[in-house]
């Protein structure tokens, strides 16, 4: 038998390659069972609602720290409110939006503040408007809104204490001003005690849901000049009808086949209408602020805006000298109108924002400066700025 111990492989053969183990891949995690997770979150869940109902305690002990008051809005507080948002959206962390966390703390101190007892709000109505939602964004559900027939009426019926505030609009992005409540504060003490930005989609609604029958749109007037392009487009023999409240258009739109109108979601909801075609709004940014209004100022919250009513003297450089200690103290000035005065022809009052509280230092100070050249000057109200 041939010995091949000492034998060197033939030319062209090669050794065979001892190969290297080849590593078996990490193994996926384990899917979780369902049921374990539905267990963990009902513990959560029950946490959750075990801390609310300690926040809701402890809330009650605040009105009892405060003493016996007159009225739940007496224990209302915007100030606080506002620091107490800001706190939500500065420990935000995702992976809710801010937006969807204001919601619901906005909502878990509505619920703890009508423990005492519920404000009352007056809004622009009837039921259905986009002021009503704005009530709903500002002091959460828990509040009572009393819908009203109009800006007018709603300043009355705070005034008159029948309301614990209320909510007007008061300017559009793409509109500008709502001259009407800007006239209603020449002569009324309420004070601006908050403002509400809310995001305005406009819907078309009808009770058909059909284009080609619709011979009549209704709708607030402002409203038909944020749709004014796609109704252009869409409806153009169509007759447009203002109406006080868009609400009111749907509720006008319920009653015959031949007519729509222009409002939101929830008013088709309420006055049981289809959506025709929505958003219909030419701007897509379109969005309305609304003020606030009660009987008092309050303190400072941190980030607050001011609103003033100034008569200027008729007198040359009258409104520059109003204007030059703002500037002189830093204070940014978000705002300057003029409306009719209502004290004479062709005298006029300028409404102005400027951003920082009445009662603090450069505010204050430029207040104090404005010298001969204001006749009078008015302070509307110190407030929190809108979170979003």
């Amino acid at each position: 038998m041939a010995d091949t111990r000492n034998r060197k492989p033939a030319r062209g053969k090669s050794r065979p390659v001892k190969k290297k183990p080849v590593p078996m891949p990490e193994s996926a995690p384990a899917a979780p069972v369902l049921s374990e997770v539905r267990q963990r979150i009902d513990g959560i869940d029950q946490q959750i609602q075990g801390l609310i109902a300690e926040r809701a305690r402890w809330a009650q002990q605040v009105g009892k720290a405060k003493g016996k008051l007159k009225a739940a809005v007496d224990y209302y507080r915007p100030e606080r409110e506002a620091q107490v948002l800001r706190q939500v959206l500065d420990r935000n962390s995702g992976p809710l939006s801010d937006e969807v966390l204001l919601r619901l703390f906005r909502e878990i101190m509505s619920a703890c503040l009508a423990q005492q007892e519920p404000l009352k709000i007056g809004y622009l109505g009837p039921e259905g408007t986009f002021s009503q939602q704005a009530v709903a964004k500002h002091f959460g559900h828990s509040a009572h809104g009393l819908p009203l027939s109009s800006i007018e009426e709603v300043f009355q019926e705070v005034e008159a204490g029948h309301a614990d505030f209320g909510v007007v609009p008061v300017e559009n992005s793409g509109q500008g001003t709502i001259q009407s409540t800007l006239d209603m504060f020449l002569t009324s003490q309420l004070k601006i005690c908050g403002e509400v930005e809310l995001r305005v989609h406009q819907h078309l609604l009808s009770r058909t849901g059909r284009l080609d029958e619709i011979e009549r749109v209704y709708s607030h007037p402002m409203s038909l000049a944020q749709c004014k392009a796609w109704l252009r487009q869409h409806l153009p023999k169509a007759e447009k009808i203002p109406v006080a409240s868009n609400a009111e258009a749907a509720r006008r739109a319920r009653n015959a086949d031949d007519a729509a109108a222009i409002a939101g979601v929830s008013a088709g909801h309420v006055y049981g209408l289809k959506i025709v075609a929505g958003p219909i709004e030419d701007r897509p940014d379109n969005t309305t602020r609304f003020l606030v209004i009660g009987r008092e100022l309050f303190s400072p919250s941190g980030h607050d805006r001011t609103s003033l009513l100034v008569f200027v003297h008729d007198k040359p450089g009258a409104l520059f000298g109003v204007l030059s200690p703002f500037a002189k103290y830093g204070i940014s000035m978000n705002r300057i109108e003029s409306r009719p005065a209502h004290t004479g022809r062709w005298q006029y009052a300028f409404f102005i924002d400027v951003a920082g509280h009445v009662d603090e230092g450069p505010v204050k100070q430029a207040l104090s400066e404005l010298g001969d050249y204001a006749a009078m000057v008015k302070v509307l109200g110190s407030y929190p700025v809108a979170l979003l």
